[in-house]
């Protein structure tokens, strides 16, 4: 009997056990839209070592905003109508619930180290256009040229040979869909051809992260929509569209039409999804969902993460493609790519 009551012990302590090892996320963690594999990499680097979540998101931002991903982060990429290129960025802390921000900054390249320096070296959230450029330079940031040959060659060829077609204009003469302007106010009915979201232009990398000390971190960087109208920001440095954290819940980050996208603020609502109970899947389902309901031709994804570094993702309107985002974390020795099938 003795014998029978040890051995059953032991077979429910290995049970236990067990349950708690399949049941239990890996920490650190960090996640990234589309297929970034550098700058997920590259936070992974400062996450393994023992760096902390918002280190580790303002390192991975900056890989590509370096390397230009994909034309859609950093310099050289989507010029507005005026052929120059603004860089937009946002780091939130989880821990603190500050925010560093900056949006349409001019003629800096390393926009999530700006915005880290808003973060902690100022008592605002946002900063923008030429005056967030001169509060980079004091704070010892290079200023030049964001401008490239590439960057350039794209101009020209939408200005000069495709008249000035797609563009952001409605309601005004001459004719947005047919003609550059200077425009000038006229209502109409003539409705504007959208912009397509692909790899190539979705504009933005997000990131989230939760490092060993359970702290939660998200970001995100990118120059925006190409050929907008100078001054446009859009969702990605606006603090629960483009991303959000609270260590309390989880962190969250958004990707695709960032002017549609920033009118619900799906990052907030995915975070406070997750407050309620929902799974991460479920929230990053119920942000999509909302944007949906009023604008189902939009195209976009939301990635969620929660405090047990659960994880999920949802999306719309990509083409019929999926949507990627990079995991790297413990359980793994390399990063991932997953895919998730849009709603």
């Amino acid at each position: 009997m003795k014998m029978y009551e040890i051995n059953r012990k032991l077979l429910l302590s290995l049970i236990f056990l067990t349950f708690i090892t399949n049941c239990t996320p890996s920490k650190p963690i960090i996640i990234t839209t589309w297929s970034f594999v550098n700058a997920t990499v590259a936070a992974w680097e400062v996450l393994k070592d023992g760096g902390i979540a918002l280190d580790a998101i303002q390192k991975g931002a900056s890989v590509c905003e370096e390397q230009q991903c994909d034309g859609t982060v950093g310099y050289g990429g989507s010029p507005d109508e005026d052929g120059e290129t603004t860089l937009d960025a946002l780091l939130m802390d989880g821990r603190t619930m500050n925010v560093g921000a900056v949006g349409a900054l001019r003629r800096i390249k390393n926009a999530s180290g700006v915005a880290r320096h808003v973060l902690e070296n100022t008592k605002h959230s946002i900063l923008v256009g030429s005056l967030a450029t001169q509060f980079a330079v004091q704070m010892g940031f290079h200023e030049e040229s964001l401008t490239t040959p590439e960057s350039k060659k794209l101009w020209s060829t939408w200005a000069n040979e495709n008249n000035c077609q797609p563009n952001f204009w409605m309601n005004v003469k001459p004719n947005p869909n047919m003609y550059c302007g200077p425009y000038h106010n006229h209502m109409s009915k003539e409705r504007i051809r959208l912009m397509e979201v692909d790899r190539y232009n979705h504009d933005t990398i997000g990131m989230v992260a939760i490092d060993k000390n359970g702290d939660i971190a998200a970001g995100t960087s990118t120059n925006g929509a190409k050929f907008k109208i100078p001054g446009r920001v859009g969702d990605s440095p606006i603090p629960g569209s483009g991303a959000y954290a609270d260590n309390e819940v989880g962190a969250a980050t958004a990707t695709g039409d960032g002017d549609i996208m920033l009118r619900f603020l799906p990052s907030f609502l995915a975070v406070e999804e997750m407050r309620r109970g929902s799974s991460p899947t479920d929230a990053a389902q119920t942000a999509i969902k909302r944007i949906e309901k009023h604008y189902p031709q939009f195209m976009g994804a939301v990635i969620a993460l929660n405090k047990d570094g659960e994880y999920g993702a949802a999306c719309h309107g990509l083409q019929g493609s999926p949507f990627p985002f990079v995991v790297y974390d413990n359980s793994h020795d390399k990063y991932k790519i997953h895919t998730v099938n849009c709603v």
